[in-house]
């Protein structure tokens, strides 16, 4: 029987459940190595869950971080700051009004995620390409604050969402906001 365990995946720190049919030696704050529907990507484990029957999970935990790892995500690390700096100079160059919030990369060393917060142009999809050829990479971009302003789908940010009088839902960044304000 498979065990589940939630951890907390990606810069914008998704908590997701993650399943392993391996035994696994990890307590919470391991790093573990999960793949999820994005790809290979480092993950602190923050919990074993109770086994849910026929419940859905965002992946599945592979194994916990190594020393080798570590050596891959130094180097993963260094490639994310270049594309970083690559990027911003992209849109100053060309005057661009979206300001660049994060670059992620993924363990799989394949995918670059960037996260833009402003409107955005076909000017910015180019640009996106452009640095998915130079570092050999996927690129995907998200919009930050369409996500934080509109939420993730229909009445995301209502009470009836959530019970919550602040806003959010499960699956979006404004749950978030329940914890914060103590509701």
């Amino acid at each position: 029987m498979a065990r589940q365990y939630l951890a907390r995946v990606g810069v914008m720190g998704y908590v997701g459940r993650f399943a392993t049919a391996l035994p696994l030696d990890v307590s919470r704050g391991s790093r573990v190595v999960c793949r999820t529907e994005r790809g290979l990507e480092v993950a602190e484990l923050l919990s074993d869950v109770e086994q849910v029957t026929g419940g859905d999970v965002d992946g599945t935990l592979l194994r916990k971080v190594t020393a080798s790892d570590d050596l891959l995500l130094a180097r993963i690390e260094k490639h994310r700051d270049d594309a970083y700096q690559a990027c911003a100079a992209l849109l100053e160059a060309r005057q661009l009004d979206v300001t660049l919030m994060e670059v992620e990369q993924l363990f799989d060393a394949q995918t670059l995620v960037f996260y833009f917060l402003g409107e955005t142009h076909a000017e910015l999809e180019s640009i996106t390409m452009e640095l998915a050829e130079e570092y050999e990479s996927k690129v995907q971009f998200r919009r930050f604050a369409q996500t934080v302003a509109e939420g993730c789908g229909p009445e995301c940010g209502t009470e009836e969402a959530t019970g919550c009088s602040v806003g959010g839902c499960s699956s979006c960044l404004l749950a978030s906001s329940c914890a914060a304000a103590g509701s």
